[in-house]
């Protein structure tokens, strides 16, 4: 295993984001479409949020990712994203070693890290990419 491979190596670094003034439903919407978990919150090029599945889950009782759409469309309109986002998350350098993210991860509750370099959103990594690398590295 490459003991000091940086996080760069692992990241997504095409992000989908959503704008802290979108609606909820466009949040929901980019989640499905794009089958992802986390979703960087954006104001201009500023990283000041992240809204998960598990956050939206929250709210409707899992009901928008079972199939059943139009369950809670009310709740989705009475709140905003700024309501429902982990406002100010914990952001990490494409720099990291991978090992040190890892360590992050055990000790943090959080599963996806957006990648800011120099203020600018530059990618997103999560739980599963880092499993992914150790088990290709292993096996």
């Amino acid at each position: 295993m490459k003991k000091r491979e940086p996080i760069s190596h692992i990241m997504t670094k095409s992000v989908i984001t959503v704008n802290q003034n979108d609606d909820l439903k466009n949040v929901v919407e980019k989640l499905k479409a794009n089958s992802i978990r986390h979703i960087p919150v954006v104001n201009g090029k500023e990283v000041v949020g992240i809204i998960s599945r598990t956050d939206i889950n929250r709210l409707t009782f899992g009901a928008l990712f079972d199939g059943q759409d139009g369950a809670d469309e009310a709740v989705l309109e009475m709140l905003t994203i700024p309501q429902v986002m982990t406002s100010k998350p914990k952001t990490v350098s494409s720099e990291l070693i991978i090992r040190d993210l890892a360590e992050i991860f055990v000790k943090e509750e959080f599963h996806a890290a957006p990648v800011v370099d120099k203020g600018e959103l530059k990618g997103i990594v999560t739980t599963t990419d880092v499993l992914k690398y150790f088990l290709e590295e292993n096996y």
